[in-house]
């Protein structure tokens, strides 16, 4: 299965005909105490693993033909930002919130593209900013790393998303016992923006490598992310 690729289409007019859905990430994002910018995006990606791991996704779960849909179709993200009683309201809706160090992020069941809850449809999409106090330092030892494109000027709820499909596509290319493993361990990962020699080394090593839509920010097919996994290495 090509990196790029979802396991349950292969083909592109497939997944451009089918009827398109979208995976909600909310990020909690209080005027008094942001998350900070590593955070949000390390978060993120690992909502959306909880998700594609979650029961209710699989078999005769609840969520299990709205991921399938989504998963047909082409994999879209979209990040929305909640505070205060927007939040509250918009977390008894069914999902599942991942807490990281700074960050809350919730994850919701894919939704038509026309067909988001009035509790998530008002809320804002766009402008998103996040920063690091300091640099975030080495990756840990061992664990999967989301490396970013360091020529892709991105805002945080848009690397955000980027993340969240990195972390997908590694996903897809794992066996079973990969991920089980990597569920009992919570999920660790690490995002990082690649040093511009690594970047390139990156791609060249036939990882699974995030190509963006170009709906938003910036052009289409470019190269935002590469999943780096241990068991992905030769």
């Amino acid at each position: 299965m090509p990196p790029s690729t979802s396991p349950f289409r292969h083909e592109e007019t497939d997944r451009d005909e089918a009827r398109q859905f979208v995976l909600p990430l909310l990020a909690r994002i209080e005027k008094a105490a942001p998350p900070t910018r590593t955070d949000a995006l390390e978060t993120a990606a690992r909502a959306v693993l909880t998700i594609l791991a979650d029961e209710r996704s699989h078999g005769d779960g609840e969520w299990a033909r709205a991921m399938r849909d989504w998963q047909d179709a082409r994999i879209r993200k979209v990040v929305r930002r909640a505070r205060g009683a927007e939040w509250r309201r918009a977390s008894e809706l069914p999902g599942i919130t991942v807490t990281g160090e700074t960050a809350e992020v919730r994850v919701y069941p894919p939704v038509p593209l026309d067909g988001w809850p009035k509790e998530l449809a008002k809320l804002q999409v766009s402008g998103t900013e996040l920063a690091d106090p300091e640099p975030p330092g080495p990756p840990a030892a061992g664990i999967p790393v989301l490396w970013l494109n360091p020529a892709v000027e991105m805002s945080a709820g848009k690397a955000m998303a980027q993340a969240g499909h990195g972390a997908q596509l590694a996903w897809w290319e794992l066996g079973d016992a990969e991920r089980a493993a990597w569920a009992e361990n919570g999920f660790a990962l690490a995002v990082r923006t690649a040093p511009k020699d690594h970047w390139d080394s990156l791609v060249a090593a036939g990882l699974p490598v995030v190509r963006d839509a170009g709906f938003t920010e910036i052009p289409a097919n470019s190269p935002t992310v590469v999943a780096s996994h241990p068991a992905l290495h030769p």
